[in-house]
């Protein structure tokens, strides 16, 4: 494996930073909104999950016992 000195390392580090594509506000505005709605349905969905489980194990139980 080739070794590099700290200043090439240096500035292969800022040509490869130089290429990266930044989001614009928009983007990150939308993205923003987008992870907060899946997260509130995801959430959602994992309640009524858990009410559904919850209730059939409450009348298995009421059942048996």
């Amino acid at each position: 494996m080739a070794k590099t000195n700290p200043l090439q390392f240096i500035q292969q580090v800022r040509s490869e930073v130089s290429k990266v594509v930044w989001p614009n506000r928009r983007e990150v505005v939308l993205t923003t909104i987008m992870v907060f709605i899946m997260a509130a349905l995801t959430a959602t969905f994992f309640s009524l999950v858990d009410l559904g489980i919850r209730t059939a194990l409450s009348q298995v139980i009421n059942a048996l016992g």
